[in-house]
C-alpha cells in the first residue's frame, strides 16, 4: 500500500472534493452495513489508501482523509476549520502585524446547520452507530426526502452535504481573504497571497503533516484546483514549494471550473483579462506537475455528458457531483487490492500508481502531459451494440477540444466500476475486459495504446447527493428504456448505485485547448503594443517571464504537432 495526499484549492474545487469524500464515507458504510449488496463488502479497494488513523484527545480512533483544503475565510458555513472530531474553540484574533492604530473586533453569528447536518449531528449525539436503511421508506423516507429537498434548494457552502470527518490540520482558511469573486477573478489577485504573513508556511506545514506520516513510500499526490481566478496564482506558489521539496513525488493536477466562470465577460477590458488569465494560469501551474487535466465545460447540463442527468449549471452543487465521479472513478487503480497492473481478482484489475499512470500518458516519444478527461455517467451495459456501446458513449469533460480526432499517437487509461450486463445483473472482470477489447477491435479509430482497469464496485449514491439523473436512469444505474417526462429529476432516494467510466487521453484533440491560450498570450501579452502588457506588469510579471510563458505554451503545442507554427518570436 502506497498513500496519496490530496489537496483542494478553491471554492469550486472544494466543493468537487466534498462529493469526493462522501462516495468514499459512503463505500465505507457499506462495507460495514450487513445489510448492503455483497459487491460493497469485496470491493476490492485499500480506503488506507486515502485515509489515515488517528486517535482523539479523549482516546476515540480515527480515520480522516489524508487532505490539505484551502479556501476563502468564512467558506466554511457552519463547520468549524478543526473539523468535527476535536474540540477546539477557534480563537478570535484582531492583531494586524502593520496596523498600529486601536481595533475594533466585529463577529458575525454563526451560521446554522441544515437539515442534513442536524441529522447527523443528532445521529452523532446517540454515541452508537447506526446503519441507515433508506429503502424502509416507512421508517425515514419522509424525513429523507425532506433532506433532499433542503439540500436542492440551500446548498451554499461546500460543508453544507459533507458528510466527512476532516482532521485539525486539513481545513485551512486564508486568514483575511473573504469570499469576492469578482475581486479575486484573475491571477494577479492572488500573486501575493501565499507569500503575505505566515499563509505559505501554514500550508507547506500541514502538507508536511500528512506526507511525512505516511508509512510507506508515498505514491504521490493529487491536486484539484480551481483555476478560473486567483486560486491558480496561490496553487502555483504551493506546487513550486511542493516540486523544490519533494522532489521525486508525481503530482496529478486537475484544473477545475464551474459552468458559471465561463460566462463572456461584458467589455474589451474584461475580455482580455479573462483570456490571459486562462493563458497564465495554464501556462504556470503545468510547470509544477508531471500531468495536468483540465475539467469543466461551459454548458455542462446541456453538453454531451449529460445525456443522462438533469444539471442545473447554475448550481456548484450540481456540476460539482459529475466531475467529483469522474474524478472518484478514474482514481480508483490507485486504491486497488490488485498486485500490479497485470494482475486480476474476482473484485479488481489494472491496479497503477500515480507515477504510472503519469508516465504513460506523459511520457510516451512526444511528451505530452496535457490530458483530456472523458466520462460516461451512468455507463450503459456491455451488451450494447457498437453505436451505443460504453467506448461511443464517452465525452469530454474538458472543454475546447476538436471532436472526432484520429490520433494514432494517442494513450488512453480506461476505468471502468460496477459494469452491467444486462437489467440489473452485474458484469464480471473477464467480461468487462473482453467486452472492451472487442468494442476497441471494431471502432473505426483506435489508440495507440490503452490500459484498462476495471472494478465490480460501482459508485455509490449517497444521500446528499443532488437529484440531477434523469427519469432513463434506474435503481441500480441501468438505463431504462420507458423513459417518462424529462421534467422529473431522481436522487439518492431513487437511484442507490451506478456504474460508471472514466478516461484519461493523451491525444490531439486538446491543440485548440492550448492553442487558444498560446494565441492570446501572443495577442494580448507579447506583440508590440500589446492591450494587455499594463495588465500582465499589473500582475507582477516581466517580459522575460511572459515570453517563458509563451515558450513554455509553444513546447506543448509542438509536442502535439511538431509542423504547427508556433514559434515563440516577440517584437
Amino acid at each position: 500500500m502506497r498513500e496519496v495526499v490530496t489537496i483542494q484549492i478553491g471554492d469550486f474545487a472544494n466543493f468537487i472534493g466534498s462529493h469526493f469524500w462522501n462516495f468514499q464515507d459512503e463505500l465505507l458504510g457499506l462495507a460495514g452495513d450487513p445489510d448492503s449488496d455483497p459487491v460493497f463488502k469485496n470491493h476490492g479497494l485499500n480506503m488506507d489508501v486515502l485515509y489515515r488513523t488517528g486517535e482523539t484527545q479523549e482516546g476515540l480512533l480515527t480515520y480522516t482523509p489524508r487532505l490539505v483544503s484551502v479556501n476563502y475565510q468564512g467558506s466554511l458555513g457552519s463547520m468549524s476549520s478543526y473539523g468535527t472530531l476535536y474540540n477546539h474553540a477557534p480563537e478570535l484574533s484582531s492583531h494586524v502585524a502593520t496596523w498600529k492604530g486601536s481595533v475594533t473586533t466585529q463577529q458575525s453569528q454563526p451560521y446554522k446547520r441544515n437539515l442534513f447536518l442536524q441529522s447527523l449531528y443528532e445521529e452523532e449525539q446517540k454515541q452508537s452507530i447506526v446503519i441507515e436503511n433508506r429503502h424502509d421508506d416507512s421508517k425515514n423516507g419522509f424525513q429523507d426526502h425532506d433532506i433532499v429537498q433542503c439540500l436542492e434548494n440551500s446548498v451554499q457552502f461546500w460543508s453544507d452535504f459533507s458528510k466527512v470527518h476532516y482532521h485539525p490540520q486539513s481545513l485551512y482558511q486564508l486568514n483575511g481573504l473573504w469570499m469576492d469573486a469578482e475581486a479575486f477573478s484573475n491571477y494577479g489577485a492572488g500573486k501575493d497571497v501565499f507569500a503575505e504573513g505566515s499563509r505559505g508556511e501554514d500550508m507547506i506545514e500541514r502538507l508536511r503533516f500528512f506526507i511525512e506520516e505516511c508509512d510507506h513510500a508515498q505514491q504521490g499526490i493529487q491536486c484539484v484546483v480551481d483555476d478560473s481566478g486567483g486560486f491558480s496564482s496561490i496553487a502555483a506558489d504551493l506546487l513550486q514549494n511542493i516540486a523544490d521539496e519533494y522532489t521525486n513525488t508525481p503530482v496529478l493536477l486537475y484544473t477545475a471550473r464551474d459552468p458559471v466562470s465561463f460566462m463572456n465577460s461584458v467589455g474589451q477590458k474584461r475580455n482580455i483579462s479573462r483570456d490571459l488569465h486562462n493563458a497564465v494560469s495554464f501556462a504556470k501551474l503545468s510547470s509544477f506537475c508531471k500531468l495536468i487535466v483540465p475539467v469543466g465545460l461551459p454548458f455542462l447540463g446541456g453538453s454531451k455528458a449529460s445525456m443522462y442527468l438533469c444539471v442545473n449549471d447554475k448550481k456548484h452543487y450540481h456540476s460539482s457531483a459529475v466531475y467529483a465521479a469522474a474524478l472518484h472513478t478514474i482514481s480508483l487503480p490507485f486504491r486497488m487490492d490488485s498486485l500490479g497492473p497485470t494482475s486480476t481478482s474476482a473484485f479488481t484489475s489494472g491496479a497503477l500508481d500515480i507515477n504510472s499512470i503519469v508516465h504513460m500518458l506523459s511520457g510516451q516519444p512526444r511528451q505530452n502531459m496535457v490530458a483530456i478527461l472523458d466520462a460516461t455517467m451512468p455507463a450503459p451495459s456491455i451488451g450494447e451494440p457498437v453505436e451505443k456501446s460504453l467506448l461511443s458513449q464517452l465525452k469530454s469533460l474538458t472543454s475546447e477540444i476538436s471532436e472526432d480526432v484520429e490520433d494514432v499517437e494517442s494513450v488512453e487509461h480506461l476505468v471502468i466500476q460496477g459494469a452491467l450486463e444486462s437489467g440489473e445483473q452485474r458484469a464480471s472482470i473477464s467480461n468487462v475486459e473482453y467486452a472492451i477489447n472487442a468494442a476497441y477491435r471494431q471502432a473505426t479509430s483506435r489508440p495507440r495504446f490503452c490500459h484498462l482497469s476495471t472494478a465490480t464496485c460501482p459508485l455509490p449514491i449517497p444521500l446528499p447527493f443532488p437529484s440531477i439523473f434523469s427519469e432513463n436512469v434506474g435503481r441500480c444505474g441501468q438505463l431504462l428504456s420507458n423513459s417518462g417526462s424529462d421534467s422529473f429529476a431522481k436522487g439518492s432516494l431513487d437511484v442507490h448505485s451506478i456504474p460508471m467510466a472514466a478516461r484519461l487521453r493523451s491525444s490531439s484533440a486538446v491543440l485548440p485547448f492550448l492553442t487558444n491560450r498560446l494565441e492570446n498570450l501572443r495577442k494580448f501579452g507579447i506583440q508590440r503594443g500589446a492591450l494587455g502588457g499594463e495588465l500582465l506588469k499589473s500582475w507582477g510579471f516581466g517580459k522575460e517571464e511572459i515570453e517563458d510563458m509563451g515558450e513554455t505554451l509553444s513546447n506543448m503545442v509542438r509536442a502535439l504537432n511538431p509542423y504547427s507554427d508556433v514559434s515563440s518570436d516577440s517584437d
